[in-house]
C-alpha cells in the first residue's frame, strides 16, 4: 500500500498492484504524438488544478519538464495523485472522438527540464525548434508518472 495525508486530516491508502507493468502500443502512441496533455492536480484543499503540458515517455513513465517550481509541481510535492488526459484526432464506430485519461502517481525530481524540453520541443514545435532558449534555461523539474489505470475512448478502453 502506498499512503496518503490529504491535508483535511483524512489518511487514505493506494494498493501499489494497481500500477500497470507496461504501457500498452495504443497509448504510447498518443503519448509520443503532439497531442497535448491536460495535467489534473490536486491542492491542499483537494481543489483540482489543470495545467497544459508536454509530455514524453522514459520507459513505463510519462514524464514532463516544468523550468519554474509552479503550484503543478507544489501540488505533486503534497499529494502524488495526478490525472492526464488527451483529445485525439480519432474515431471510434460511433463517430465519437476517442479521447485518453491516465490515472496515476507522480513524482518530482530537480534538474534536467531543458533537455526534457528541447527534446519534447522536436514533437510538439518541429525538428529545427531550440527550447527553452538558452538564456532562460534553468535546471527546473521533471514529473514522473508512474501509470495505474488507463481509461477513455478508444481502443486503450477495455
Amino acid at each position: 500500500m502506498f499512503g496518503l495525508d490529504d491535508g483535511l486530516g483524512s489518511k487514505f491508502s493506494i494498493p501499489v498492484s494497481l500500477r500497470m507493468s507496461t504501457i500498452p502500443e495504443s497509448v504510447r502512441t498518443i503519448l509520443e504524438s503532439s497531442a497535448l496533455a491536460h495535467l489534473v492536480t490536486l491542492g491542499r484543499d483537494g481543489s483540482p488544478q489543470v495545467s497544459i503540458v508536454w509530455v514524453g515517455l522514459d520507459g513505463d513513465e510519462i514524464v514532463a519538464g516544468h523550468l519554474a517550481e509552479r503550484r503543478k509541481v507544489r501540488n505533486i510535492r503534497n499529494d502524488p495523485r495526478v490525472a492526464l488526459s488527451f483529445e485525439t484526432s480519432g474515431h471510434n464506430e460511433r463517430g465519437l472522438v476517442e479521447y485518453l485519461v491516465i490515472h496515476g502517481l507522480a513524482r518530482i525530481s530537480e534538474g534536467g527540464a531543458p533537455a526534457l524540453l528541447q527534446r519534447l520541443a522536436h514533437t510538439y514545435l518541429g525538428p529545427e525548434v531550440q527550447f527553452p532558449p538558452p538564456e532562460a534555461a534553468r535546471p527546473g523539474y521533471i514529473t514522473h508518472i508512474t501509470v495505474d489505470r488507463i481509461t477513455g475512448v478508444g481502443p486503450w478502453a477495455g
